[in-house]
């Protein structure tokens, strides 16, 4: 008989092997109890996302399947999770191609950065294509996979590794008929990796109704991964999903990944909690009235922001004052744009004295422009998730996040934005949201209100033949904030916040606001002049009042002092009197007085 492979001399190692692991089964029922008890081990693809969705990594020592139509990543995603283990946990690992040859591999896979030629010469991989001829396959219905065995044992051995790679199984089997010896070697094959201990992953093409194309391989392996490469609207899109993982927990979603330059990113926001941090600090808006609004201190870092408004109310300016402020505070801030150029909004935002030129020199700001239909909205997702990781900002914005809505429906849009703005908080990072509403309402074109910390919205105010801005907030999480509505204005100045002229009526803004504050100036200078004339009349009033009274007083005091005079005179009239009497008595030899009557002149 003939293997499918040329076959090497046989060997014993495989029967060894089978009695081997009977007699751990046997020597092991009395543990078997204590061994369920222990959790699965698992080792780490590292590719970024992946770990996290299935757990903390692919089964250690057991194969993983992962199966897909063409075109969707499978032989990338494999080899990754090879020079990964090779590079990062020091895991030498064997690639079996069955399609592609060893100058084929290394070049496709050169483009994300890896250099296969350097770690096989390092001993740290193993590349072996294995080609497959009809012409030498002849089944006789004992047909086995020994050759197989030989081979990749050989190839395992050789730097002792610790990762496998079969890629595909389509390439191994397709000169196969016969159903019945295509299940029985699979099945082997499987059990012949576990019973090595190798991490294996076996990449499959997709089948008609079933995952693979044989629809064996699914239920023989312990994890099975499925890639999907779709195309919607003329908008590809990559989505992950893990199909099954024996005894270990897994996300069940479909998560979107991206294959970049980097390699595989895979993000897996559906599956995080709401366990991110909240933190105290508070942040400036850059504009100095609106966090006097908001309790005057700002934002809370790590909050999400809404901004929402009609076209041409402001949005992007309170958005780029914002990330203003964020800058001259040392901090890198990302801003995302969906309609302007980076030199269109550095130009614009110069007319209202918001420089952001200096500040991507210096790096501490970064743009990223492009038009929404430029890809799906994963591909946007994934691209802000590595620009984040990558450049680490502590403020982002989105300007305008409604324009999502083309490459989406609004659920699509959404569900994308809630995993966003959980990663942004998982990051610590501030997120600001510019939105387009429609008309006067405050209902966003995408409802993602309920999902913000804080809510500004900006609205056009007519009147008096004029459309003037205003402002007010609608809501700001765990902080006090200002119910009054202030008018924007834009100048070369910045941006500034003035009060608007509350009337019982109405609200009055602009040219109507500035005359009325004019009339009630001129009412307030006429009433203040009414009252400086009647404080001079009552002052007139007064003078002449005192000088009446002081007349009055000063003939008072004469009349007084000729009293006294009088008194005085009288006093002295008496004294001469009594003298003259005194003396008259004298003279005239009369009885004299006694001497206590005597007067008081002698």
């Amino acid at each position: 008989m003939k293997s499918l492979l040329p076959r090497g001399p046989r060997r014993a190692y495989v029967k060894a092997d089978r009695e081997e692991s009977t007699m751990k089964t046997e020597n092991g029922q009395a543990k078997s109890k204590a061994k369920k008890l222990r959790p699965l081990d698992k080792i780490s693809s590292g590719i970024s996302g992946l770990d996290e969705i299935t757990g903390g990594g692919l089964p250690k020592g057991r194969p993983t399947l992962v199966c897909g139509n063409a075109g969707c990543g499978k032989t990338l995603l494999a080899m990754e999770f090879l020079v990964r283990g090779a590079v990062e946990h020091n895991e030498p690992g064997v690639f079996m191609s069955f399609e592609e040859n060893e100058e084929e591999l290394t070049r496709n896979v050169a483009s994300l950065g890896f250099d296969l030629d350097a770690l096989s010469a390092q001993k740290k991989i193993v590349l072996d294509y294995v080609r497959i001829e009809r012409s030498e396959i002849e089944e006789t219905g004992e047909y086995d996979l020994e050759g197989l065995f030989v081979r990749l044992n050989h190839a395992i051995d050789s730097i002792k590794a610790k990762r496998v790679v079969l890629d595909t199984l389509e390439g191994l089997f397709a000169s196969l008929p016969n159903e019945a010896i295509l299940r029985s070697e699979l099945r082997r094959l499987f059990r012949w990796l576990k019973d090595k201990g190798v991490s294996v992953i076996i990449t499959a093409e997709r089948g008609e109704g079933l995952l693979t194309r044989h629809g064996l391989e699914e239920y023989v392996a312990d994890c099975v991964i499925l890639l999907d490469h779709r195309v919607n609207e003329q908008l590809s899109t990559r989505r992950l999903r893990v199909v099954k993982y024996r005894g270990s927990v897994h996300g069940t979603n479909e998560y979107p990944f991206l294959i970049s330059k980097d390699g595989f990113s895979v993000l897996p926001v559906t599956s995080m909690g709401l366990d991110h941090p909240a933190s105290s600090e508070r942040i400036s808006s850059g504009v100095e009235r609106l966090d006097t609004m908001l309790g005057g201190k700002g934002y809370y870092r790590g909050s999400s922001i809404l901004v929402s408004g009609t076209a041409g109310t402001g949005k992007t300016s309170i958005a780029a004052a914002f990330v203003d402020a964020a800058c001259r505070r040392g901090e890198r801030a990302l801003y995302f744009l969906f309609e302007e150029s980076q030199n269109q909004i550095v130009r614009n935002m110069n007319s209202i004295g918001v420089n952001l030129e200096p500040w991507v020199k210096k790096e501490l700001l970064q743009f990223h422009a492009s038009r929404p239909s430029l890809y799906g909205l994963e591909m946007h997702l994934l691209t802000i998730y590595d620009a984040v990781k990558k450049f680490k900002p502590r403020v982002v914005v989105m300007d305008p996040v409604t324009n999502l809505i083309t490459v989406g429906t609004e659920i699509e849009v959404r569900s994308m934005l809630t995993r966003l703005i959980d990663f942004f908080k998982t990051e610590q990072v501030t997120a600001m949201f510019p939105s387009l509403t429609t008309g006067e309402s405050s209902t966003s074109e995408i409802a993602i209100s309920s999902l913000m910390d804080v809510w500004i919205l900006l609205r056009n105010i007519e009147s008096g033949g004029e459309r003037n801005r205003g402002l007010y907030i609608l809501k700001a999480r765990g902080m006090e904030h200002s119910n009054q509505i202030r008018e924007v204005l834009l100048s070369n100045h910045g941006i500034g916040l003035v009060d608007v002229y509350a009337g019982p009526t109405t609200v009055l803004t602009g040219s109507a606001r500035i005359e009325q504050v004019g009339l009630e100036k001129a009412e307030a200078d006429r009433r203040k002049a009414q009252m400086d004339r009647r404080q001079r009349e009552i002052e007139r009033e007064r003078g002449v009042t005192d000088a009446q009274i002081a007349v009055l007083k000063a003939g008072l005091e004469a009349k007084i002092d000729e009293l006294n005079q009088e008194i005085t005179e009288e006093t002295l009239l008496d004294q001469v009197n009594a003298k003259s009497r005194f003396n008259m008595a004298a003279n005239r030899q009369a009885d004299v007085e006694p001497k206590s009557q005597k007067p008081r002149g002698d």
